[in-house]
């Protein structure tokens, strides 16, 4: 009997060992490593800026920093912000400085670097600090975007009634400002001066302290526009540097959107026009290279929401008059890059590809601007349109830096961060197809392991993405708090569809989930799973399906309405739409899908609830979700997790304490990961395991 039992404890410490023995590379590696972004060219097309993240886990945060890469040189990091990221940088007109945003230690203020390094120059000492800013052409102005300070009454306020807030009814509205730049008066980064500001001068402030130079005053900002009439919520400087395009609306609310105009505010004399006052959200301007006109995003006149249809783009002239609808005939939701004087350029998604096209501006019409098989995400363009650089990734690498002449097309990698990756075990990852229970052609993308063979039948995860109108595309995958490359090196397969209502595949399949939500997305989901097991890769016993925000409310969906899965994992997702719906920040979005509020059409609303199918569940569910979670409000995982144990269903709430939608530190991203491993093996793999504490 002695035996017996030894046995079975040894049988159960040998798989509390192996579950917790990760295959492949760690969570921290994965987490840890470095991402490229944002590409921005030098003037003279020769140097590039582009922003590197890294993670810190002291300080339990992601960093990110300058870089900066030459011709036929290697990159460099360029910035270095103590405590925070630096970010918003920028080339000054004539490419001698470097411009960029960080906090270190008086809010965030603009600095200015040299191309070739060193100390680096805070130019602005603004008040609460500067929210966004752009150069004018002559390189000796800036004009920036500052959210109003907190006012002296509500300081009053709250020193004697303490902290609250009345809904929808207390917010600081954002400005446009300029500044004179005194770059110049610096012939050496190495000389850094003392600075004080001409507004925060007073017998009240402590005296900076000194260096070798005489403290210099930064010039005072000028206020362009101001007001409780509306807010600033995106603005371009016209290439001559005369005018100004802004986005406005009546004031910063989230759901105030669709108030959105465009005025334009004349520089010299501060006289501000309308110019584009429809219904409906109008923004996003983008001028033409001469000055004269002024490309612009539009709901045309949709005033309810556009969480799933077209944004329109519409071409007007800069003194106004009749706007001219531009590339109607291409169904999907385009992006205005770039206007220069080689045309314009916009960049959309065409089923699992991003890709950049060119817009005719004269006849309106769209086409591919070059095929290629990377998903290209930024891109920037020199003043003459004759170079370009962006950030791509392909199926089997990181995000890299490409340039390249805009004609011919010929991108070359100008760094390497994917040496990251090599010899990591990643897999593959392609693109399947199949068939709904309704008839219509569904997407996915499959990773297998790297020693798959179709003669075996795999455990699998189905991962589903968020938005809904998020989308899934052939990459190495790192994940999110999802370990799909080791789970991949443990010998499974991964689903990640792109269910209907994804991006990529035109207005009308966005809007297939309208009134059908969760009903016709588990269709696209079992389909896709019952499509691999007819192929034979997949074992039915051992299934596991999981997702974040709208993945999440899908993955809540299959809990209460199918058990073919094993385990499933809902991350920050709806349980009870009608709860959803008066808790979250964005009611339209409810709206707009179901139709209707839950007061004039209550059977939508429970028709389209995970919750309302409780008595059927039986799937084990471990539920994520953020403490002050604002979109997804974490009263929906309450109630499905007492749901659940109402019902007899195994089920854990974690709640990760201080967040919001998304987890967004490191350590508990880890944890988060962890605790993902260690459901899914307990019911896939029959492993109990412990999250490790070192």
């Amino acid at each position: 009997m002695r035996k017996i039992s030894l046995f079975f404890f040894l049988v159960f410490i040998i798989s509390i060992y192996a579950g917790t023995t990760v295959p492949g590379p760690t969570f921290e590696e994965t987490s840890s490593l470095r991402t490229v972004r944002s590409p921005v060219i030098s003037p003279d097309g020769k140097s590039i800026l582009f922003s590197v993240s890294t993670t810190d886990w002291n300080k339990n945060r992601y960093d990110r920093e300058v870089w900066l890469v030459r011709e036929g040189e290697k990159s460099f990091q360029l910035t270095r912000t103590k405590d925070g990221s630096s970010s918003f940088y920028k080339w000054s007109p004539d490419g001698k400085w470097i411009s960029f945003l960080a906090d270190r230690g008086e809010k965030s203020q603009i600095y200015l670097i040299k191309p070739n390094g060193g100390e680096a120059q805070r130019i602005t000492d603004v008040k609460g600090g500067i929210d966004s800013y752009d150069w004018f052409p002559c390189g000796t102005k800036i004009m920036f975007a500052k959210t109003e300070e907190e006012s002296k009454s509500m300081k009053n306020r709250e020193k004697r009634y303490g902290k609250f807030a009345v809904e929808d009814a207390e917010y600081r509205f954002t400005h446009l400002w300029i500044v004179d730049v005194k770059a110049d008066l610096w012939p050496s980064p190495e000389e850094a001066p003392c600075y004080e500001s001409e507004e925060s001068s007073g017998s009240d402030k402590k005296e900076p302290e000194k260096t070798k130079n005489d403290c210099i005053s930064l010039p005072k900002a000028k206020q362009l526009t101001k007001g409780a009439d509306f807010t600033v919520t995106d603005y371009a400087l016209s290439p001559c540097g005369k005018k100004v395009a802004f986005s406005h609306q009546i004031d910063p609310l989230r759901n105030s959107y669709a108030t959105s105009d465009i005025s334009i505010l004349d520089i010299e004399s501060g006289e501000i026009k309308p110019l584009v006052s429809n219904p409906g959200y109008d923004g996003s301007s983008v001028w033409s290279p001469d000055s004269k006109w002024i490309l612009y995003n539009s709901a045309g006149g949709n005033t309810t929401s556009d969480y799933y249809k077209n944004s329109q783009i519409y071409k007007i002239s800069s003194e106004g008059g009749n706007p001219f609808r531009m590339a109607s005939g291409f169904d999907e939701d385009a992006q205005v890059v770039d206007w220069n004087p080689t045309g314009i350029y916009l960049s959309a998604w065409q089923k699992t590809k991003r890709q950049v096209f060119k817009l005719d501006p004269n006849t309106g019409k769209v086409q591919l601007f070059a095929e290629t098989p990377r998903n290209i995400w930024s891109m920037d363009f020199t003043d003459d349109g004759k170079t370009i650089v962006f950030a791509a990734q392909e199926p089997d690498t990181l995000n890299e830096i490409y340039k390249t002449p805009v004609d011919p097309y010929r991108p070359a990698p100008v760094t390497h961060f994917s040496k990251q990756i090599e010899g990591w075990p990643t897999g593959t990852s392609e693109v399947i197809t199949w068939k709904s229970k309704d008839g219509t052609e569904i997407e996915g993308v499959l990773h297998k392991p790297h020693n798959f063979t179709p003669h075996k039948k795999y455990p699998l995860f189905v991962i589903i993405h968020g938005g809904p109108t998020g989308i899934d595309y052939p990459s190495v995958p790192t994940g999110y708090v999802y370990p799909i490359m080791q789970w991949l090196e443990k010998g499974a397969l991964v689903l990640r569809p792109n269910y209907r209502g994804s991006a990529g595949y035109g207005e009308n399949f966005r809007a297939l989930n309208v009134r059908n939500l969760g009903v016709g997305d588990m269709w696209d989901v079992m389909s896709g799973v019952d499509c691999l097991i007819n192929k034979g890769y997949v074992d039915p016993d051992k299934m596991g399906a999981m997702g974040w925000s709208q993945g999440g409310y899908i993955s809540a969906f299959l809990t209460t309405n199918t058990r073919r899965f094993k385990a499933i994992s809902v991350g920050a997702g709806i349980s009870n739409w009608m709860t959803y719906y008066v808790n979250t920040d964005i009611h339209p979005f409810t709206r707009q899908y179901l139709k209707a509020t839950p007061w004039v059409d209550a059977e939508i609303y429970a028709k389209t609830s995970p919750i309302t199918n409780i008595t059927k569940a039986g799937t084990p569910t471990l539920i994520q979700h953020g403490e002050f979670d604002r979109r997804v409000p974490i009263p929906n995982a309450y109630e499905l997790f007492q749901g659940l144990q109402d019902m007899g269903v195994e089920a854990k709430l974690i709640v990760y304490k201080g967040f919001g939608h998304g987890i967004t530190k490191p350590k508990e991203r880890l944890a988060a990961t962890w605790h993902n491993w260690q459901w899914f093996a307990k019911y896939i793999w029959e492993e109990e395991i412990e999250v490790p504490l070192k």
